[in-house]
């Protein structure tokens, strides 16, 4: 991952992270993308999973538009929506991802704490395939993204390990958020085999791609069905602590203007914890998927 800037005779250049997953975009306005570029910008996105364009400077209905060309687009759930005043946003597609509190009320969702790796709402039978995130207000300090890269954790994983989930299936459980909150209606968890959720193959093959990759949601209350509980949670501690291994992974420090696309079906994701007196308002769109395979 660590080719140099590449211009070729595309519209915009490709600048790779250099760690294992990750490019920035630059030269490109996403707000004028003709047929020709968005198919390039794709391909460039499907190689490198997550594409970063600073210097972005979008209304809702622009976000709106260009997570769009990636695909139908799902509306905010209620727990994002909830007492969030019209002034901030102006489209159902927009998820307010914020710690901001006005007159007593949250005006989005996940707060300041910490998020815990995982992949985007793999609680659902047909998950979202991509999330588009934009930055409107950043904090000082705190809060970055990291990534990790699933495929290259799959093609890593020991023998032994991977012998061990091959062919197996995993229940996402449904209760809690990736900050630990438990969700509105749900119950705490007191049996892993019987938490809410959906069942996926805990290794999944990548649609377009055909690129097998390691697919865990998240570490609570996870169960690898029909596995002994104990012989479960010794072997999730260990694909786990694989799958955190830095060499998999690249961290991005936010600017305000920064806009970020990423595969949800070949990565995970986690966000750093920030001070709950500053405020980070940011705007996500989330692109349509289909049941993991």
């Amino acid at each position: 991952m660590g080719d140099p800037a590449t211009k070729l005779d595309l519209p915009f250049e490709v600048v790779p992270t250099g760690a294992a997953v990750g490019a920035e975009i630059r030269g490109l306005d996403v707000r004028a993308l003709d047929d020709a570029t968005f198919s390039a910008l794709r391909q460039a996105w499907l190689e490198h999973k997550v594409l970063l364009f600073r210097g972005q400077d979008l209304t809702d209905d622009d976000l709106v538009t260009f997570a769009g060309r990636f695909g139908a687009l799902d509306l905010a759930p209620a727990s994002a929506t909830d007492d969030v005043g019209a002034q901030e946003k102006s489209r159902p597609e927009v998820w307010i991802i914020s710690n901001v509190v006005e007159e007593g009320k949250p005006i989005g969702a996940l707060g300041s704490d910490e998020a815990e790796w995982h992949t985007d709402m793999s609680y659902v039978d047909e998950p979202p395939m991509a999330s588009v995130l934009y930055s409107l207000e950043i904090p000082p300090a705190g809060g970055d993204t990291s990534f990790a890269n699933m495929e290259l954790a799959l093609a890593e994983l020991p023998d032994d390990l991977r012998a061990r989930i091959e062919g197996r299936i995993a229940n996402h459980d449904s209760s809690y958020t990736s900050v630990g909150e438990l969700r509105k209606g749900a119950a705490p968890v007191t049996d892993v085999t019987k938490a809410p959720g959906a069942r996926h193959p805990v290794i999944r093959t990548h649609p377009e791609t055909g690129v097998p990759s390691l697919y865990l949601g998240r570490r609570r209350n996870g169960w690898i069905v029909d596995m002994d509980v104990a012989d479960n949670e010794a072997l999730l501690d260990a694909l786990w602590a694989h799958c955190a291994d830095p060499r998999f992974a690249w961290t991005h420090q936010w600017r305000t203007g920064d806009l970020l696309i990423w595969d949800n079906r070949s990565l995970n994701h986690r966000r750093d914890a920030f001070d709950p007196a500053s405020r980070r308002v940011m705007h996500r769109c989330q692109i349509k998927g289909d049941v993991p395979r």
